[in-house]
């Protein structure tokens, strides 16, 4: 979907909740569909006040974020890391997120198996899915190299469910080196 018919829709949106599509929400509104990477409201501030053009407010960022959001023009995610991170959706296939817990790089992956899986698991428990989304949090290539295995302080600890079942990953994955 283009950007001038997305934005034609964000007005409509705006419209019917007797908003308008002010100069400022219009400079965020742009902004924020120039970028294709996920982005903290607090980064898109930082784009306005370094970038010619009107002023606009942080309050303004966060409140025209929160109206993307829930007309459902973009996304959030929490990454982990103290505050969401948003992204548009308009236009994008489906996709999961992988959220390093070490640098914070957020990967996107699309796996069909696991989205049969869901489906599946939903037709089992009569659910009827109408959205979803998969954050996987874990440790990217680069920081579980320079990670050590277990914390000191957890050495001899039991394992929880998803700790088992990273020493599992990563013994496969050792195993296949």
């Amino acid at each position: 979907m283009r950007q001038v018919a997305i934005r034609s829709a964000f007005e409509a949106f705006l419209k019917k909740r007797s908003l308008k599509l002010t100069t400022q929400r219009r400079r965020i509104f742009d902004r924020a569909f120039e970028t294709h990477e996920h982005f903290s409201a607090e980064r898109l501030y930082r784009w306005m006040l370094e970038e010619p053009g009107t002023r606009v407010s942080r309050a303004t960022v966060y409140r025209t974020l929160g109206l993307l959001v829930e007309g459902e023009f973009m996304r959030s995610l929490d990454a982990g890391r103290g505050e969401l991170v948003y992204e548009h959706t308009l236009g994008h296939p489906h996709h999961d997120h992988m959220v390093c817990l070490g640098c914070g790089k957020i990967e996107e992956f699309s796996d069909p198996k696991i989205e049969e899986l869901q489906l599946a698991a939903c037709a089992r428990k009569g659910f009827e899915l109408v959205d979803h989304d998969l954050r996987l949090l874990g440790y990217c290539r680069a920081c579980k190299r320079s990670r050590p295995d277990k914390p000191a302080h957890l050495v001899g600890v039991e394992r929880s469910g998803n700790e088992t079942a990273r020493a599992a990953t990563r013994e496969a994955s050792s195993a296949g080196e």
